[in-house]
């Protein structure tokens, strides 16, 4: 989303939300009531936010953590079964590969290749250095995961 794509569209929603808001009353307790009252309250940070011009103006960020709540959700799935992972130094193994698969996503690292190469080239005794995904990537370009632009490009087709 570009600035004046932000500004036509969010900064009108956004106005228009905070006088429904302040229109209303709500039971407070209800679900609804809840919700209002955690929008009252984080509303001064809200329009800070706003009028300092980093979300309209650059168009760059988003106003959600849709994002931020994606890649914590394989951590949430997986809390329970962590808990049987046998020992301190498994935790440690399996928490260094969770890292590396989390690593590879974010840089659109191609999954297969990248880790074929990992568990072939570390016995070998290449550096960890260059095992990281952004290095590795760079060395190898023709394995950018390219489902991950696609499925981007889907997510922009949609709005």
């Amino acid at each position: 989303m570009n600035s004046t794509t932000c500004e036509t569209h969010a900064r009108p929603l956004l106005d228009e939300l905070k006088a429904s808001l302040d229109s209303q009353s709500f039971l407070p307790k209800s679900l609804i009531g809840k919700a209002a009252t955690y929008t009252r309250n984080q509303w001064d940070a809200l329009h800070c936010y706003l009028d300092s011009g980093e979300y309209l103006d650059s168009g760059e960020l988003s106003i959600d953590n849709n994002r931020g709540e994606r890649a914590m959700k394989p951590v949430a799935i997986g809390r329970k079964n962590w808990l049987l992972v046998g020992s301190p130094l498994a935790g440690r193994r399996s928490s260094v590969l969770m890292s590396l698969v989390g690593s590879r996503k974010e840089n659109q690292v191609d999954p297969w290749a990248y880790l074929r190469s990992v568990f072939t080239d570390l016995p070998r005794g290449a550096g960890h250095e260059d095992l990281l995904p952004d290095r590795w990537l760079a060395a190898n370009p023709t394995h950018r995961w390219a489902i991950a632009n696609r499925r981007k490009e889907e997510r922009l087709a949609k709005t």
